[in-house]
Formats: C-alpha cells, structure tokens, sequence
C-alpha cells in the first residue's frame, strides 16, 4: 500500500490523520489520504477505529444469528470473512511472510530477506489456515454463549496486540511499519490500552477485560518471536500479531466465559 499519495508534504490535521489511518486499513470508501508521517502520529487511536469495524461485524453475527437463525459455526465464517473483507484482507500477508519467515533456518538477515520475499511457502500457506481456523472455532465459541459483544472487543483488541508489538520492537527500515513502531510510545501505549479495557469493561464486564488481556499476551509473544529471529520488526510482523490478537482475545474470552 506505499502508494505516493501517503508521502505528500501537509499541515497536521489531526481528524484528516485518523481518516487517512481509517483509509490505510479499511476499503471503506472514505478516500481520506494523508502523509505516512502524520497518519502514524494518530497510531494509538487505531483500536477505536476497529471498534467501529467490530460493531459493524457483531451487527453482521446479530443478523446471521438471530435473525437468519443460521447456526454459530456458520455465523462465525461470516463474521470472520466480513472482518477480512472490509479491512481489504491488510494483515494476511504479514501472516504468510512472517511464518515463512521464522520457518527458514538461518541467520537474521537470512530469515528477513525470506520474509520480504514476494513468494510464499508452505510454512506461510500453513499458518495461515491455522490462524484462520482457530479465529473461526473462536468465534463460533463465544457465539455458543451467545456474547456478540466479544465480536466488537476482540477486534478492538487485535489493535491492542499490534500496539503491543510495536512498543516492544525495534523498527526495520524502510517500510511503513517502522512508521507505526516509532510512534507507539509508553505514555500513548498505556493511555490507548486503558481506554480499550474500559470499553471492554463496559461491553463484556470481567470477560472483555480478559479478551484485551489475551490480546496484550499476544503482542508480548509476537514480538519476543520477531526478537528472537529477526531482531527487528517491521509491518509483516506487526500483521502477524494482528491476526493472533484477534485469536489469543477470542481464546481467553471463551475460557472467561465457562469459568467466570
């Protein structure tokens, strides 16, 4: 998505920056463009952005559940193909990348120059329809409790993870990854994650708290991999924690969900 129009030299609006992140990550036709520098100062703002794209999921589970009374499993494909189609299927090739990747034997330059290869191997294919898989069984679990709620705060949540991932990493550059990994800084960290497991409080009681919980653990284990292989991080790294945030959320919700 480097597309020159993310480059061009402006003043900072701070609403046209969170239109243009919304624009980054979305195929929402709001066509709001912005420079990568000053889109990315907004970068702790992007899990309330996803609240937005969650709420529009859970309408989506409400609709298949309730009122087309199609059966969980099924309702949870949707939702996860709805989530995958409106963010325009942005962190998938992080996924794939990544995995192949970690996959590789070798050294760190050897296992980075795999990971920005354009081809992708089995390892990348294979970790992939895991992570798609377990997504779709999470879902399907939270929706056997009936708790819509979760769609919306483990989409949130999956922002949690990627900030998570970022304040933890050292940026690989070039590459509009290391844009966002540089401006997650502590002090805007904790602000964002607390506003989230508030919302999520407010949402799903003790359970969404758990499910920011989740994503938080993901992030901490994305990037200690990314660290251990690659030394630094960059926007594939942070696709890939993404993806597992959204699933580590909908894992710790459904235990939350039995236990509490």
């Amino acid at each position: 998505m480097e597309d020159d129009s993310y480059f061009e030299d402006e003043e900072f609006s701070p609403i046209r920056s969170i239109l243009g992140l919304l624009t980054f990550s979305t195929i929402l036709p709001i066509n709001v463009f912005t420079s990568i520098e000053y889109m990315t100062k907004l970068t702790w703002c992007w899990p309330f952005l996803h609240l937005f794209i969650g709420i529009l999921a859970a309408v989506c589970g409400y609709v298949s559940l309730d009122l087309l009374h199609l059966n969980p499993f099924f309702t949870a494909a949707i939702v996860y193909a709805f989530l995958m189609i409106i963010t325009g299927y942005n962190h998938l090739d992080g996924v794939m990348d990544m995995a192949d990747g970690v996959m590789v034997h070798g050294e760190p330059e050897r296992k980075i120059e795999v990971m920005k290869d354009s081809s992708v191997g089995a390892g990348g294919v294979a970790t992939l329809f895991l992570v798609a898989s377990l997504t779709i069984a999470g879902l399907c679990n939270i929706l056997d409790y009936h708790f819509i709620y979760g769609i919306i705060v483990c989409e949130m949540a999956a922002k949690t993870s990627l900030l998570t991932t970022a304040l933890l990493s050292k940026p690989l550059t070039p590459g509009i990854g290391s844009y966002f990994i540089k401006e997650t800084t502590l002090s805007n960290y904790i602000a964002s994650t607390f506003i989230v497991a508030c919302i999520a409080y407010l949402l799903g009681g003790l359970v969404g708290v758990v499910g920011v919980l989740g994503a938080i653990v993901s992030g901490i284990m994305i990037a200690s991999i990314a660290r251990r292989n690659f030394v630094l991080a960059n926007g594939d790294v942070l696709g890939m924690s993404n993806e597992v945030g959204r699933l580590f959320s909908l894992l710790f919700m459904a235990v939350a969900l039995y236990f509490i």
